[in-house]
């Protein structure tokens, strides 16, 4: 079987890099064994003519919530009637509605249900997502959701990188004893995780009425100890101080970061943590307060845009609408968003070196558009003019 392949015939090719975006006009592109081996001329056994359309890098996710089994479309009627997000969870909504369904479901039954997410994830660009666990909240479920997404990523052309996520929210059964969940995540549930051998990240909603900067010190401590790499949700409806903490455990990504202040902004620069926004979810909840990307960006923070794809706050699996967000509310520059949906996604997941930018010697995560330019990505805002999604050199995807 043939294992090279050239695209031939590319009008604009357009990767960015730490340095930001750049261009190649009327290229090729050459890939062997899965991987991008020259930007040049060079023969492949099989050719794919571009037509003289654009060609970009495949999307980095770097934050998704992707295994649940029920809806939460009740919840998207009561916000249209007034309810905010924070009143729907005191009624029992939000996150905690979502873990029956997680903890009574097969394990097969769940597969299914990822599997079709990550054909839509596929199919609108998307090559490389961050999977958290963190509808289960208890040692079996999380466990089961871990193997869920080590499942569908052997199974599915898409790469999954798996987070641990057990401090999301507290369940019922430990409403009025928080201190007993954390000695249950610390104690048995991360040294269950390592033991399992799947996640790469452990993941904490740090954020008032969920888990103090304290708790989550201690449960991100815990879990470097026992290998799992920290990043956490910080600062998404007041400033909690996790932005801070972010920078004091060198986390990999703050995320969120709506009402982040100064100090959490000079914390996270000074120890190069990556600012992962989330614009979808301010949209889909209904509010108008974003993510200070401006700010941020002019700070010389890393800034990384991501779906927060789940079933309550931000049913969006878009990168293209994502980058449309940005742009319209966040004072991004197209250059930007493309920046942070691809190279700075990867570096959210300290992957930088293997994708998210099309370069000799990394991963052949592509996109064949039949557009002209990347400013007509965003422009499209709810089209995705997608000929071709290509991963590891193979066209998994086509129009």
């Amino acid at each position: 079987m043939s294992n090279s392949l050239q695209l031939t015939n590319i009008g604009e090719l357009v990767t960015a890099n730490s340095a930001g975006v750049e261009r190649y006009q009327n290229s090729s592109l050459c890939i062997e064994d899965g991987k991008i081996s020259s930007i040049s001329d060079r023969n492949g056994d099989r050719v794919i003519d571009c037509g003289g359309k654009m060609v970009t890098a495949g999307f980095v996710d770097s934050h998704t919530h992707p295994v649940f089994y029920n809806k939460r479309d009740e919840e998207y009627r009561m916000r249209l009637a007034g309810a905010t997000y924070e009143e729907i969870a005191e009624k029992g909504g939000g996150i905690i509605s979502s873990v029956e369904g997680v903890r009574n479901a097969s394990k097969e039954a769940l597969v299914e249900k990822v599997m079709q997410r990550m054909d839509r994830f596929i199919a609108v660009g998307t090559t490389t997502i961050e999977a958290k666990s963190g509808y289960g909240l208890n040692t079996d479920s999380e466990l089961k959701s871990l193997s869920v997404i080590d499942e569908v990523n052997q199974n599915h052309p898409i790469d999954m990188v798996p987070t641990f996520m057990g401090a999301h929210a507290f369940p019922k059964e430990f409403s009025n004893d928080h201190d007993a969940y954390i000695d249950l995540i610390c104690n048995e549930m991360i040294p269950a995780v390592t033991d399992q051998g799947v996640a790469i990240f452990n993941d904490v909603f740090c954020e008032d009425k969920y888990f103090t900067v304290d708790q989550s010190r201690r449960i991100l401590e815990t879990g470097r100890e026992h290998g799992l790499k920290p990043r956490l949700h910080a600062d998404e409806f007041v400033d909690s101080g996790a932005a801070v903490l972010a920078g004091e455990i060198n986390a990999f990504s703050a995320d969120h970061l709506m009402a982040v202040s100064e100090i959490g902004i000079r914390s996270i620069v000074d120890n190069d943590v990556v600012a992962t926004l989330l614009p979808g979810t301010t949209f889909f909840l209904g509010k108008s307060t974003y993510a200070p990307a401006r700010k941020l960006i002019d700070n010389k923070v890393t800034v990384a845009l991501a779906t927060d794809f789940n079933p309550g706050s931000s049913h969006i699996q878009s990168m293209p609408f994502i980058m449309t967000l940005a742009c319209m509310h966040m004072e991004m520059t197209v250059e930007e968003a493309f920046q942070s949906v691809t190279y700075n996604g990867a570096k959210a997941l300290g992957m930088e070196n293997e994708i998210g930018s099309i370069e000799v010697g990394k991963k052949a995560d592509l996109i064949l558009w039949d557009l002209d330019s990347l400013l007509d990505i965003p422009y499209y805002v709810s089209d995705h003019p997608i000929k071709l999604v290509i991963k590891n050199g193979t066209i998994v995807f086509q129009a």
